[in-house]
């Protein structure tokens, strides 16, 4: 045979694959996406993709007609069967649980697809999602932060279209008290930059003023570094708690401004590398929640993230 011929096969193999890889390339944004708002772990994300990928090799492409379809309805499900097992390992998580945070804001943090709709990917709501069955937070992503029809999540989820109605409608009210107002980046800085100062400095009636009366402290150490397993609340008790701990580990860290999730947050690094990532909400009377995501495990992505600008001392807000 000659040898043109026998490469023929190969070729034509080579080129299947190539077509392939460019479907599932130009929706890897949407995808992540997807098993990132469903999860609300980059990590887990990024194995849904994994394992997508793999799938989507094996798939027989005369009987796909829909390709965005098909890898949407893969990673959804998948997602679905991540998030009912992680839902029991969660029950003997040690302390707090709390999303993995990514990083926004910069064109090189963009082009993994996190930052479109920016609103339906927040840190809050991501929490919020987790009183939803993985059903009705299908629901709720695909049409809400994807713009899928009620017909087109019905079909992604394997359900009637009356059925995906009725999950979305759950969805919407379980994740009503979400009304989020957009920050205002200059006045938050203010105040964060008060709030740092006061809490370095160890002035403790200074801090209180800065806090709202309910403000709500809560750190996700997982077990794997010191942090409180209970969130702390109140004024009084958050303020000793943030003081007592900067005295007590704050040495050799820097904090710097960042944003992720779509919202400004504050990181901290070490000699080891990032050590945190902080979300601070306020309102009228000053802070109002503390989220402090100091698990290491949850930190990989992130630290991942900034290993793609040289680390936190290129990351500027």
């Amino acid at each position: 045979m000659p040898r043109s011929e026998r490469e023929t096969p190969l070729l034509a193999g080579r080129l299947r694959k190539t077509v392939r890889m460019d479907h599932f390339e130009r929706l890897r944004g949407r995808l992540f996406g997807i098993a990132y708002r469903m999860t609300g772990t980059a990590t887990d994300a990024e194995e849904i993709l994994q394992d997508a990928w793999l799938r989507w090799q094996d798939a027989d492409r005369t009987s796909v007609r829909d390709p965005d379809a098909y890898l949407a309805k893969i990673v959804t499900n998948l997602s679905i069967k991540q998030l009912t097992s992680a839902r029991a390992r969660r029950e003997l998580y040690v302390g707090e649980w709390l999303p993995e945070p990514v990083l926004t804001g910069r064109p090189e943090f963009d082009t993994l697809g996190v930052v479109a709709e920016r609103d339906s990917v927040s840190f809050a709501l991501l929490l919020l999602l987790e009183r939803l069955t993985p059903a009705e937070r299908a629901a709720y992503v695909l049409h809400e932060a994807f713009g899928y029809s009620h017909r087109e999540v019905a079909e992604l989820i394997g359900t009637t279209e009356a059925n995906a109605r009725q999950l979305l409608s759950r969805a919407r009210k379980r994740v009503a008290t979400d009304r989020r107002h957009p920050v205002d980046r200059v006045r938050w800085r203010e105040l964060v930059d008060r709030f740092l100062a006061a809490a370095q400095s160890g002035e403790i009636e200074q801090l209180e003023r800065l806090l709202a009366e309910d403000v709500v402290s809560t750190a996700d150490g997982g077990g794997k570094v010191i942090a409180a397993r209970n969130p702390v609340v109140g004024r009084t008790l958050v303020a000793r708690y943030l003081i007592g701990t900067l005295q007590k580990f704050g040495a050799g860290f820097v904090m710097r401004f960042a944003e992720a999730n779509g919202e400004p947050v504050l990181v901290a690094e070490s000699a080891d590398g990032l050590m945190a990532v902080c979300f601070i909400e306020a309102g009228p009377e000053g802070v109002s929640d503390l989220r402090f995501v100091l698990n290491p495990d949850k930190l990989i992505f992130a630290a991942a993230q900034l290993s793609q600008i040289g680390g936190l001392s290129d990351l500027s807000w």
